[in-house]
């Protein structure tokens, strides 16, 4: 299922596009439409399946289309730890970049410049407020936050809040909250205290469960922890390496897809590219060349990572790190099928590494790090915990904690 068949603002959809989705994961494909026909929903689903977008999506969608209230808090995500609301905040920025909407994330550690930004904020009123438990019922005992109008409720990870010893003051935050309003639950387990939890906060919630799938033990997974100066070169050096028959490169853009194919190209590899950009004719065409084996390199967008049967890929590279657990999962499952055996290498930068330690920790085990060839230079440490945040290179960076004047 596609994006655009959610039927979102094309404000949204302009966000969607440039932070390079096309294609739905399953939690978002069950999710979106109970979110978006206002149902409540408790979901199990893990971190990396994509139910970031899941909530995020719908939620900014009914903010720029439904009528509210302003100078008030609008939707609420509270999540257990800074390092998630941090990374919330960050997917919020892409998504909704073409639109008025306004967010704020609310956690612990910060100095006297963060507090007096939350306050403002939390006291005119944000469209999405992402925060963690102790620091929002701080903020809220001081009396100045604006809950009246609020609408939309989120609890992610609630599994791991309750675990955190955290139930107290997220009940103490849904206490003073509108009693009128749309709660959504997400938790990666289902143990009988957030049934509880969710028996005292939901109203007739749809229930969804997510499991991700694993890919096959057959498939010699590698990562090449790079610089994005080196992707190119890289790539190149792994194609004149070993003679593969059939190659498919992901890329997360459509700016890189045509960047990498034009750089092949010119190096004289038998190399073309799919993308939205083409017209159906072309993909096809592209496609059958693909498949026929008189196309041995196709470097393409997440458009073909789902859905496509081709049995006779025996390299698989994410030239970008995929975008969740659920997407990495699905592009290297192409190699591997019919052939007894296939390889998936991962180009991994700086700011992709903490990304990527999710995804390994979704697999249950590290993906093998390889080695990058000593010609390529210098390269960056795997040190996810102190690398540049997550969701690689983004396209923009333009700075949305709270602007007052984003609020209609």
């Amino acid at each position: 299922m596609k994006f655009t068949d959610f039927g979102f603002d094309e404000r949204l959809m302009e966000g969607i596009d440039a932070s390079g989705y096309e294609n739905a994961t399953p939690v978002q494909e069950q999710v979106i439409p109970l979110i978006m026909a206002g149902k409540d929903v408790i979901a199990s689903a893990q971190t990396g399946t994509g139910k970031t977008a899941a909530f995020l999506l719908p939620l900014i969608n009914k903010i720029i289309t439904d009528p509210h209230e302003d100078h008030t808090n609008n939707a609420l995500v509270i999540v257990p730890t800074r390092e998630l609301a941090v990374q919330i905040a960050q997917h919020m920025e892409g998504l909704s970049y073409f639109t008025s909407v306004s967010s704020i994330a609310v956690y612990g550690g910060g100095d006297g410049n963060a507090f007096v930004q939350e306050k403002k904020a939390l006291s005119h009123g944000a469209d999405v407020v992402i925060c963690t438990p102790g620091k929002m019922m701080a903020h809220i005992k001081m009396g100045y936050v604006k809950m009246a109008g609020l609408k939309y409720l989120v609890l992610d990870e609630a599994d791991r809040m309750l675990d955190m010893g955290f139930y107290d003051d997220i009940m103490f935050i849904i206490d003073s909250l509108p009693k009128k309003r749309q709660n959504l639950l997400f938790s990666a387990t289902m143990p009988h205290k957030i049934r509880e939890l969710a028996r005292k906060i939901l109203h007739h919630p749809e229930e969804v469960n997510i499991s991700i799938s694993k890919p096959p033990e057959k498939i010699k997974q590698e990562a090449f922890i790079v610089y994005e100066t080196q992707k190119i070169p890289l790539v190149k050096h792994l194609l004149n390496k070993k003679d593969f028959k059939s190659v498919l490169i992901f890329c997360s853009s459509k700016i890189s897809v045509k960047q990498l194919t034009r750089d092949l190209k010119r190096a004289r590899f038998n190399a073309d590219e799919i993308h939205s950009d083409l017209d159906q004719t072309n993909r096809e065409d592209v496609l059958i060349k693909f498949k026929s084996g008189r196309l041995p390199i196709l470097v393409a967008t997440d458009i073909l990572s789902r859905g496509i049967d081709i049995d006779n890929i025996d390299l698989v590279i994410n030239y970008d790190v995929p975008h969740d657990g659920e997407d990495y999962v699905h592009r290297i499952g192409h190699t591997a099928r019919a052939a007894a055996e296939g390889s998936a290498y991962t180009f991994v930068t700086v700011k992709e590494q903490r990304k990527f330690m999710g995804i390994e920790k979704l697999l249950g085990k590290p993906v093998p790090k390889a080695k990058v060839p000593d010609e390529l230079g210098e390269t960056p440490a795997y040190n996810a915990a102190s690398s540049g945040g997550q969701g690689g290179d983004r396209k923009f960076s333009k700075p949305r904690r709270f602007q007052n004047n984003t609020k209609r």
